[in-house]
């Protein structure tokens, strides 16, 4: 049965037709065929007939070059994530699979909202899951990585090895799954080291299904961010409705949370909520709205959005989606 099922997850995302691409990297690819022999004990005429059908993309490099996180400001951003029609699709996703997420704040502690807001973003709700061939984005960016980026290609190179241990592990032809031009899988968005590590089997059939499956992928959103420190039922995001005095000493370039709440009142930096604790760990950001600059206070459950994609703006977008969809189903008396 689970091979079965694989095989029919790889025949249904399997792009069609050819891509513009060229060859890749044939030094690279053997130093990286011996790796796997090596380490591995994959065959080598296993990972030649692979490699001699995967292909360099342009069009993947060109992507790379400018994701929409880093080229557009939040003002810009924004209405591209946070719809009445995403809102709307979020709000039925949640009532479809109402008992899986409740099960998944029982498990986890994470939030029905925040988990509906990330799928929805990532592939409004599993509909959009990516129409590059997985095998081709991550070869691309492991050995042909924009401006030579040795830290971005490495960590590549680490997914490209991952994917490849997950396809044999779950008896799936590596040619077959598709995904985002990143190499981003299934209906959350895993990438292979991810899933490998991370992935559950949440309806109990014996398959870890993130490609069609919505039990497994809420579950394994919610241990993707359990394992990276989600606190249960605690605060997410603040905006900051007036900064008294300069608040340059508490803007770091992460967002990870290094002050304390009480620290930022007392610099200055005002709140709009005030109800969580004053101990709790917080972090100051500035992002460019319509209106002009926007200070935030991102908690810890928001620096753990963000080991979702490193993007403030991304981690943004989920919270706010997160927000809008929990009004609009509790405004509807769901």
């Amino acid at each position: 049965m689970r091979r079965a099922l694989i095989i029919l997850i790889g025949a249904l995302l399997a792009p069609g037709g050819g891509v513009s691409a060229e060859t890749l990297d044939e030094v690279a690819v053997r130093t990286f065929i011996s790796h796997m022999v090596s380490t591995h004990r994959f065959q080598p005429e296993d990972l030649k007939r692979v490699f001699e059908n995967t292909q360099r993309s342009e069009n993947i490099l060109a992507l790379m070059r400018r994701p929409a996180e880093k080229v557009k400001e939040w003002s810009e951003y924004r209405p591209i994530f946070i719809t009445s029609k995403r809102i709307q699709n979020g709000v039925s996703f949640w009532n479809r699979n109402e008992e899986s997420l409740k099960r998944a704040f029982a498990v986890y502690g994470v939030t029905p909202e925040v988990i509906v807001a990330i799928i929805g973003i990532e592939t409004s709700y599993g509909r959009i899951s990516g129409g590059h061939r997985v095998v081709d984005a991550l070869a691309t960016l492991a050995f042909h990585y924009p401006d030579n980026n040795a830290r971005r290609s490495k960590f590549f190179l680490a997914q490209l090895e991952e994917f490849l241990l997950l396809t044999r592990e779950d008896q799936v032809d590596p040619l077959g799954l598709s995904g985002s031009y990143a190499g981003a899988m299934g209906i959350p968005q895993f990438m292979p080291e991810s899933y490998r590590k991370l992935a559950v089997d949440f309806d109990g059939d014996g398959v870890r299904d993130i490609w069609t499956n919505p039990s497994d992928a809420i579950g394994s959103v919610a241990n993707y961010l359990n394992h990276h420190g989600w606190r249960k039922d605690g605060p997410v995001i603040a905006h900051v409705v007036k900064v008294k005095s300069d608040p340059a000493r508490f803007l770091k370039s992460s967002i990870r949370p290094t002050f304390r709440l009480n620290e930022l009142i007392s610099g200055g930096i005002v709140p709009a909520e005030q109800d969580v604790n004053g101990g709790e760990k917080a972090a100051l950001f500035k992002l460019r709205g319509s209106t002009g600059n926007e200070f935030w206070i991102g908690y810890t459950n928001f620096y753990v959005i963000s080991r979702y994609n490193p993007r403030v703006k991304y981690s943004m977008a989920v919270a706010q989606l997160a927000e809008a969809i929990k009004n609009s189903r509790d405004n509807l008396g769901t």
